[in-house]
């Protein structure tokens, strides 16, 4: 009900399980896309819709979700182990095309986390990052002793709705403020000396905090004057990588050239 299902849509489900929600679902929408990485739970799920009309409306993917293409949804319901929260949030909210809604059920601590307002002690990178990309709110809570066997922590619902289209701006929060000396790391790559690669650790902060995952797809060329280096634009993360050259056109370094 909190996603307003509606008889066309097509939904995404992460974490089926044995199919309570997911039958529930069939009922009312199109098509209903479930991705499960336990096989006996998919040999379950398929054996309740079995010799039934719900059947031709399911379609079930095996594997880890997040090493998964996301096809194309409208409504996304997950019901996920909660060590894969941030990394599922910040794939779906990068998936295109958008999709209506995301209702998804956290740890009560993460949850909060997505829904805190500045000046609150739970404000931190991940409010501001997801609510830059997304309108949060918090559901409701649902106690441990609705499941069976009971988890060791609270639960709650999340709404998540993509802003589309996203907010014109170059997010403007970038990891390389998080190291000891910004002002030789900048001067060191206008300078030429590959520096950058001596310090990814520093830089791996972004990926354990899981912001989002690395991508090698950014390739630098020197062309007269443009400063790029391959295995600087390596060290950061997409988002992360546009931040940098976006703070760097706001102090005149207007020669950086994204390839």
């Amino acid at each position: 009900s909190t996603a307003a299902l509606r008889r066309t849509d097509v939904v995404l489900e992460v974490g089926p399980g044995t199919g309570n929600l997911t039958v529930k679902m069939l009922e009312k929408v199109k098509k209903v896309i479930a991705c499960e990485i336990d096989p006996r739970l998919v040999g379950e799920l398929q054996k309740r819709v079995q010799g039934t009309c719900l059947a031709n409306k399911l379609e079930i993917k095996v594997g880890d979700v997040l090493k998964t293409d996301l096809p194309f949804f409208d409504a996304c319901v997950a019901n996920l182990p909660y060590q894969i929260s941030s990394p599922f949030v910040f794939k779906l909210l990068l998936h295109r095309p958008f999709f209506r809604c995301a209702i998804l059920m956290f740890q009560r601590e993460f949850a909060l986390r997505l829904v805190a307002k500045p000046g609150s002690k739970l404000y931190c990178r991940l409010s501001i990052n997801t609510q830059l990309l997304a309108r949060v709110d918090h559901l409701m809570k649902v106690g441990k002793n609705n499941f069976k066997p009971p988890p060791k922590v609270e639960s709650s619902v999340v709404r998540i709705e993509p802003k589309n289209p996203p907010p014109p701006i170059n997010f403007q929060v970038s990891i390389i403020y998080s190291t000891n000396n910004v002002t030789y790391y900048l001067l060191s790559c206008m300078q030429g000396k590959e520096v950058i690669q001596d310090s990814q650790c520093n830089f791996s902060r972004g990926q354990s905090g899981g912001i989002l995952g690395w991508s090698d797809s950014f390739n630098g060329q020197r062309k007269g004057n443009d400063v790029i280096f391959p295995n600087f634009c390596k060290a950061f993360d997409m988002l992360s990588y546009h931040i940098l050259i976006y703070r760097l056109g706001r102090c005149r370094f207007e020669r950086w050239t994204i390839q």
